[in-house]
């Protein structure tokens, strides 16, 4: 499948830049401003693709926080606040991660019942799009995850698979596989640690005809190991630094593995024109002029990847992804914001995730003053699982003089109004009485609200979250 990916867009390439060789006598030749829209054009589609290969790199390997491919990690605790912290780092959940390689042989997963603890899986390929989750299926995850094993396959493989074993076709060489254990932290971590250890992964030939993994399989395939894995946020960190050259080199090579979808022939038109074939490194334009162009591009592109498009769902201050998130079809625009803010973001059946960084009169959220959201009895957040509110810094850190770290939500004894209403508080400084409240950093901030397993309402656009409003 791959080569044949590569020989067809190959062959487009050279009939694109066959056709744009010569200029028709008596035709001006045609200027280089095209160029800043198609590499902005190009970096954007390629965004994700790229995010997730720098991604895959940091995290597979034998240091400290990596773990080899169809090996997954386990975090043992919360995440710690500082640089190592992934952006936005969850406070609800223990999450175990790890990318699968299905280029040789199909990969299974195998997840134990969690016996009435909320428990969430999702798999993304490539290019960010969620080709399972536990979701899809429909399992009653909130009384709790029954067990089940999926085989990730390739395209078009012929085989048996262990009986019971779901079949998900990849087209893509890598999957990035994730789970979340919810956890109260403190005591309540070693049960979640139990959960995790019975997490079992390896390819199809260390598997028996049960659908059990073989006990002597190889030490690097299907291992568990303890510990908390390669902060997420790094990889985009990375991706910033590099030029239009090191970005399309990147993207290029990444390409020759993981092809995209049939209906993204345009794009791949666009990369040739700019002179991006997948496997070979970039020819981009080098005319006198066109280095300019090329960084122009580049520029917008980074900065349209970071604007939240249109089409997200907005009230009262708050922006979330609706029913679109994972499966993002030719909406690059969408996917690649997706890709930004919330690497690994799952379907909007398994979690909503909305943010808000300004108070009801668009001001900037600050820790020098006290806020209140105050939810209605029916604006309560429309969820099948639970829900969370956490403070992070602009940057998407926590706040590394907070007196607790924790997300404030309907798990943590939430005091309701007589009429059923709940307000919350916002503020640095614990308020009176202490309850119903989110502890935020003293200087910018801004807050997510999750939701697991939300209900439709959370993600269609007819539920907003209401204002957070200054004292």
């Amino acid at each position: 499948m791959i080569p044949y990916f590569r020989a067809c867009a190959a062959l487009a390439g050279v009939a694109l830049i066959a056709g744009c060789a010569s200029t028709p006598e008596g035709v001006a030749p045609r200027s280089n401003g095209w160029v800043k829209d198609e590499v902005s054009d190009s970096y954007v589609f390629g965004y994700p693709l790229v995010l997730m290969d720098i991604s895959r790199e940091a995290a597979t390997g034998s240091a400290p926080g990596q773990a080899a491919p169809n090996t997954l990690r386990h975090a043992q605790s919360l995440p710690p606040v500082g640089a190592s912290s992934p952006r936005e780092p969850n406070l609800d959940t223990l999450g175990s991660s790890g990318w699968l390689d299905v280029s040789r042989e199909p990969v299974l997963v195998a997840l134990p019942d969690s016996h009435g603890r909320y428990m969430d899986a999702r798999a993304l390929d490539m290019w960010t799009n969620v080709v399972w989750s536990t979701a899809a299926k429909g399992n009653q995850r909130v009384s709790g995850l029954k067990s089940q094993t999926i085989a990730f396959v390739p395209v078009g493989w012929k085989g048996t698979l262990p009986a019971r074993a779901q079949r998900v076709e990849v087209s893509t060489r890598y999957v990035w596989f994730l789970a979340r254990i919810e956890t109260r932290g403190g005591g309540d971590l070693a049960s979640a640690r139990r959960l995790q250890r019975g997490i079992r992964v390896a390819p199809l030939s260390a598997w028996d005809a049960r659908g059990q993994r073989v006990a002597q399989a190889d030490p690097q395939t299907g291992a568990s190991l303890a510990g908390d894995p390669v902060a997420t946020g790094a990889p985009a960190a990375q991706i910033a630094a590099l030029d239009a050259k090191g970005f399309f080199d990147r993207l290029a090579l990444a390409l020759e593995d993981n092809a995209p979808e049939p209906d993204d022939a345009h794009a791949l038109k666009i990369l040739g024109d700019i002179g991006v074939q997948p496997g070979d490194p970039a020819q981009l334009p080098t005319g006198a002029k066109d280095a300019a162009v090329v960084n122009a591009g580049l520029a917008d592109g980074r900065a349209r990847v970071a604007t939240p498009p249109s089409n997200l769902l907005a009230g009262n201050g708050w922006l979330w992804v609706g029913d679109d998130a994972g499966n993002y079809g030719a909406d690059y625009a969408l996917r690649g914001y997706a890709a930004y803010a919330s690497p690994g973001l799952p379907t909007s059946r398994d979690e909503a995730r909305a943010r808000v960084a300004q108070d009801s009169d668009g001001h900037t959220l600050n820790g020098a003053n006290r806020y209140v959201i105050h939810f209605s009895a029916k604006q309560l957040p429309p969820v099948r699982g639970f829900w969370s509110i956490t403070a992070y810094t602009p940057d998407g850190a926590l706040d590394d003089d907070a007196p607790v770290r924790v997300a404030f939500g309907d798990r943590n004894g939430a005091r309701r109004n007589r009429d059923g209403s709940l307000d919350v508080q916002v503020s640095a400084e614990r308020p009176r009485g202490g309850a119903n409240w989110v502890p935020v950093p003293k200087g910018d901030f801004r807050l997510v609200l999750r939701m697991y397993a939300p209900k439709p309402q959370a993600t269609d656009g007819t539920w907003q979250p209401p204002a957070v409003e200054r004292q």
